[in-house]
């Protein structure tokens, strides 16, 4: 039994989550790689504690987290769905020594404010220029998994940047995009859409961590703070979805173009966007690097936690400088 069987759940969202797993084949696959975990506990029992604080920037209230290194290099974390900063606390300790650090909950997403403008990559690669400009952030290397991958694509497509490198993956950004059929379902039906927006915060948080992980075990800290992050809001979060292709077209165009040392990372085992994203933009870029973590899943920045921290490190201090 996983750790997820024991985390609070209601017994309506649990039988909601257990009907689209049901219909989802990559579940029965990633299910049996997961059963072979030896530890069923939470892999950390307690979390380490961002800094969090909130801000309001642009008109919009942002919750975000500032660990201070003067005079280190700049990384800023961008939210990943359908969860929140918060997963980035098993790699927080592992980098706040070395790192002046940033991280935010992108609008509408995680615990900032934001409604359906912010559903689409323009607005998000718009924002992220908006909080680079609002802390004075020089040279930033952007960690973008997830819809965080989409916000840094289209800033540095579409916007003058002083970025020092990309670190994106495990996200959308490339034409076609390779999808899981959960995100097929979402992306081309508003029936799916609709039967989302009704279930809710805790089946879309479950469903997500059912397919997203591998070997990690997120304790009841984590899911209370992803459940509180969508709460009354799915609906809203699906119309990201609707706007896939829209947002797709302001991106994959110019991906040639992007003239920034980049590496692409993803899990071999995602079962919500596929590895051959991860290999078709790696392809298209001038000047990128792909790391693929084995035996991991979609949230490759927990899953692989300790790996991921050490990629982060060998970009950083070496990797990406052979890319300039």
């Amino acid at each position: 039994m996983s750790n997820l069987s024991k985390v609070k759940v209601s017994l309506w969202s649990r039988f909601n989550a257990s009907a689209f797993l049901t219909i989802t084949p990559e579940y029965f696959s990633i299910k049996k790689n997961q059963s072979k975990r030896q530890d069923k506990q939470p892999t950390f029992r307690k979390l380490t504690q961002l800094p969090l604080k909130y801000k309001e920037i642009d008109g919009v209230k942002i919750r975000y987290a500032h660990e201070v290194k003067p005079n280190r290099p700049t990384i800023i974390l961008l939210s990943p769905l359908p969860q929140s900063i918060v997963a980035y606390a098993p790699i927080w300790n592992k980098l706040k020594s070395d790192y002046n650090i940033y991280a935010y909950d992108m609008p509408s997403f995680g615990r900032s404010e934001g409604g359906e403008e912010y559903m689409n990559f323009k607005m998000q690669g718009i924002f992220l220029e908006k909080f680079i400009d609002h802390f004075n952030i020089k040279k930033p290397h952007i960690v973008g998994p997830d819809v965080g991958m989409a916000a840094a694509l289209y800033y540095v497509c579409n916007l003058p940047n002083e970025v020092e490198s990309l670190i994106i993956g495990d996200g959308p950004g490339v034409s076609p995009s390779q999808n899981g059929s959960l995100i097929n379902k979402i992306v081309k039906s508003g029936f799916w859409r609709k039967v989302f927006s009704i279930v809710g915060s805790e089946t879309f948080v479950f469903v997500g961590s059912r397919l997203g992980y591998v070997n990690y075990q997120p304790n009841q800290e984590e899911i209370d703070d992803y459940n509180l992050s969508y709460k009354n809001r799915v609906g809203t979060i699906t119309k990201w979805f609707k706007n896939y292709p829209d947002s797709l077209a302001t991106v994959d165009p110019k991906l040639e173009k992007i003239d920034k040392p980049v590496l692409v990372f993803w899990g071999n085992d995602d079962k919500l966007l596929l590895p051959d994203n991860a290999r078709n933009l790696h392809k298209r870029l001038k000047r990128s690097k792909l790391h693929i973590f084995k035996n991991c899943g979609h949230f490759s920045y927990q899953d692989k936690y300790e790996e991921f921290s050490e990629m982060l490190h060998e970009w950083i201090s070496k990797d990406y400088n052979h890319k300039k």
